[in-house]
């Protein structure tokens, strides 16, 4: 999955004016390469790899502020510079799963999320080449693969039941899609995440499309008008609410605005719930 999001990715990149205005305020098609790149200032593998094996010690990272710092030093990087450090990150990323030993895959190592098992961060990287993959398409770039767009689901899937595994929650969700989705299960010794075919889901869920799931968890878009259009449909609300303490322990945890909106339909304006996630 990871590896397939890297190619598609690259892809992307290869095709595109780096030049051209995204919708992220102030970033280019560049500033979205150049983060995701490998740099001699800038070894985010090598730093979560070298965290799983210290046992996880460490600061939590500032997501914004490296992302400033690496834009920012890298700005006038050519094209090829940008392609070849972008080839950097995804051949770091193979030889850890080719080379690395399987026990280091469930070792902790601290995320922009808290402390996660590696393995789990490593596909995160899927869910952030999807949603920058659809970010590209504002610059021209042709959309993510639907097989891209899955795996952003799963690895968001994932990390989410990680996170509610770390908080003792027991509970889950499923993310649904005409074409099928992803769950996870969770309690407080674990989690477990399985494919769910199209149309065979129950309990809580969020049904959308994938670039629209994909985008409300990001925070690109706002969730609420989807659901009143019903484009996105919550279903199980109580039961969705249960993983709300993931969204006051992670504030910017990936998936949250999506726990927001359950929030929000069940506590009305004005509610308990709406003034917990910040609605007035």
């Amino acid at each position: 999955m990871v590896l397939g999001a890297w190619d598609a990715f690259l892809d992307q990149v290869a095709a595109v004016d780096l030049e051209r205005s995204s919708r992220l305020p102030g970033w280019r098609a560049h500033e979205i390469a150049v983060h995701l790149g490998c740099w001699d200032d800038h070894t985010a593998l090598a730093d979560l790899i070298a965290s799983a094996r210290s046992g996880g010690a460490g600061p939590q990272p500032d997501v914004d502020a490296v992302n400033a710092r690496v834009t920012a030093a890298h700005r006038s990087a050519s094209r090829d510079e940008v392609l070849a450090a972008l080839r950097r990150n995804r051949d770091a990323t193979a030889r850890y799963l080719k080379e690395e030993p399987v026990e280091l895959d469930t070792t902790p190592t601290v995320s922009v999320v808290g402390r996660l098992p590696l393995l789990s961060v490593v596909l995160g990287q899927a869910y952030e080449l999807a949603v920058h993959g659809l970010d590209l398409v504002s610059c021209g770039a042709e959309p993510p693969p639907p097989e891209v767009l899955q795996s952003g689901l799963a690895a968001l899937v994932d990390v989410t039941g990680a996170l509610a595994a770390s908080c003792d929650i027991t509970g889950g969700v499923t993310l649904a899609t005409p074409e099928g989705g992803w769950a996870f299960a969770a309690d407080g010794a674990g989690w477990t995440v399985r494919g769910v075919p199209a149309g065979s889901f129950s309990g809580p869920a969020v049904e959308a499309s994938a670039p629209l799931l994909l985008e409300a968890a990001s925070g690109r878009i706002n969730p609420l008008p989807a659901a009143a259009t019903r484009r996105l449909r919550v279903h199980d609300v109580a039961g969705l609410l249960r993983l709300a303490p993931i969204v006051q322990k992670v504030p910017g945890i990936p998936g949250g605005p999506l726990l927001q909106l359950a929030a929000r339909t069940m506590g009305g304006a004005g509610g308990v719930l709406g003034r917990l996630f910040g609605r007035g």
